[in-house]
């Protein structure tokens, strides 16, 4: 690859195996959500939002960040 950038090729292929196993991508993301989980059950709902966006937030900056 020339350089570090996410060939389009590549980018397709992982949309595609997403779309076609969402069960992969659940199990991808269950930590956040059970964790997510436990702080709205033993801290507040609130925190647990600001947990979601947090991780969402730092899951969209490692993926478009460039390396």
């Amino acid at each position: 690859m020339a350089g570090k950038e996410l060939d389009p090729q590549r980018a397709r292929a992982a949309r595609d195996v997403m779309r076609q196993h969402p069960a992969m991508a659940a199990f991808a993301v269950s930590p956040v959500l059970i964790g997510a989980a436990l702080v709205w059950w033993l801290v507040s709902p609130g925190w647990a939002i600001v947990l979601l966006v947090a991780a969402l937030v730092g899951g969209g900056w490692a993926v478009l960040r460039k390396r």
